[in-house]
């Protein structure tokens, strides 16, 4: 594929995305966002924009996964919601044919184009998290982040691990990222290493027999909650409260007391 098809492609997506656009999309998207943060949006229901994604790669699926990802670059740098969305869904796609060197890809994206919390979460939960998966040696990579000046670097440290962490994977790195993370001022990275905790208070790895995965999963439970015991006099209370939304009753009881 030459620079012109390319381009077309990239022009049939916009000319797909402008022909679903409603008007009040545009001012409803914003209350997901706190003022000043919401992104620019073309006024596209999600579900449309993630149709649109599906669509159009099943017309450059067999494309080399190098210049899927120019495309997604295109995507990225017009700064719309919906174009960062449908990026992020290509990308996701190709997992099957990630490669150690497309992490500086994924990075990059993350470092430079990101700037709003849905951007970052579907970037991270799906693309960068399959690929810690396929290679967990790049968890390391994420202990990098968390020290980041770059807020969604931050929070990209914590969200990647939440699908991992549902699959009982990565503990005690999350713990590590949890520490590096743990004062941090930032209200949305507070959310974002929460929600990591969170994933990893339930998760289950996949064993025979509902007996194990219980077990699995009490292992972990007790992990979080007794590293919440252990610092809930100094985490933000934003962190906390979504670190234990999905505990029982009386360890969410205990852990609010003061």
């Amino acid at each position: 594929m030459n620079n012109i098809e390319k381009e077309t492609i990239i022009k049939e997506v916009r000319k797909m995305l402008i022909s679903n656009i409603e008007t009040k999309n545009i001012s409803s998207s914003n209350r997901f966002f706190k003022k000043g943060e919401a992104p620019k949006v073309h006024g596209v229901k999600m579900a449309e924009v993630n149709k649109i994604a599906k669509e159009v790669f099943e017309q450059i699926k067999e494309c080399p996964k190098q210049t899927i990802f120019e495309m997604c670059e295109e995507l990225w740098k017009s700064g719309y919601f919906e174009e960062a969305i449908i990026a992020c869904h290509w990308a996701e796609l190709l997992y099957k044919k990630y490669e150690l060197s497309d992490f500086a890809i994924f990075e990059y994206w993350l470092n430079n184009y990101v700037n709003n919390w849905g951007d970052c979460d579907t970037l991270c939960n799906h693309t960068i998290g399959s690929f810690v998966m396929m290679y967990p040696e790049y968890v390391s990579k994420l202990k990098e982040w968390a020290k980041s000046p770059n807020r969604w670097m931050r929070r990209g440290s914590a969200v990647t691990l939440i699908i991992p962490a549902r699959k009982g994977l990565f503990l005690g790195d999350i713990l590590e990222i949890a520490d590096i993370l743990l004062l941090d001022k930032d209200d949305l990275v507070q959310k974002g290493y929460g929600w990591m905790l969170k994933a990893a208070s339930l998760s289950e790895k996949t064993a025979k027999g509902k007996e194990m995965k219980d077990e699995i999963r009490k292992k972990h439970l007790e992990a979080v909650f007794n590293y919440v015991i252990k610092n809930k006099s100094i985490m933000p209370r934003t962190a906390l409260r979504y670190a234990i939304e999905k505990m029982p009753v009386d360890l969410k009881a205990e852990a609010m007391k003061k």
